[in-house]
């Protein structure tokens, strides 16, 4: 007998990787920049210490108001849910094969011993046939996953030199809940600039 649950477990588990890696995103763009004199001391976004000039950014917020991010979120939960669909009908039919195959059996109602050995065979095939289209399923948005999470990694640092050009920070760091800073100023953070710029320079092309 098919177990559903334990077909799909992995599927399940699929779009949890590509948050978990965007949340470690660490941004860390360093400005080296001997002759010019040091940034100003109370600047519209961000702060400074001690001639550093430090911002931070809140992961959260940014992956919650990127449109990129929401557009690749939702491709990936409609790719989920199509595999864990054809996942769950095949196991319904194999399931129900086997139920007949148990009944046929218990009720005398093959003509043979090898006859019932071959149906049983069949149906074994198409069990491990179903657990190696799950296998490859999984690996595929596995592996779509990774690639997604560096495109958006990619997507945020290409962005950050850019803007950085222009800022001047000597450091930027990332904040998620409680993972890096346990408390800033909100005048170091610059979220909202970081997102606005992203979000305008983002083009929807994603395939749904």
């Amino acid at each position: 007998m098919i177990l559903i649950t334990l077909i799909m477990k992995k599927a399940k588990n699929i779009l949890k990787g590509l948050l978990a890696l965007a949340i470690v995103f660490l941004f860390t763009q360093c400005t080296e920049n001997k002759n010019t004199t040091p940034a100003p001391a109370a600047p519209a976004a961000g702060g400074s210490v001690e001639g550093m000039k430090i911002a931070y950014v809140e992961i959260d917020s940014l992956l919650t108001k990127y449109r990129f991010w929401n557009d690749l979120n939702e491709l990936m939960i409609q790719k989920e849910e199509n595999i864990r669909t054809t996942l769950n009908e095949k196991a319904k039919a194999l399931d129900a094969a086997m139920r007949d195959f148990q009944r046929k059996y218990e009720n005398n109602g093959f003509v043979s011993q090898e006859s019932a050995q071959q149906q049983q065979a069949r149906l074994m095939k198409q069990q491990q046939e179903l657990q190696q289209l799950q296998e490859k399923l999984s690996k595929e948005l596995a592996d779509e996953n990774q690639k997604n999470s560096l495109q958006l990694r990619d997507s945020i640092n290409s962005f950050l030199k850019i803007y950085n050009k222009t800022k001047g920070y000597s450091l930027i760091i990332s904040n998620s809940g409680f993972d890096n800073l346990l408390y800033a100023d909100k005048a170091f953070d610059i979220t909202q600039e970081i997102v606005d710029g992203l979000n305008a320079r983002y083009t929807p092309n994603l395939k749904k």
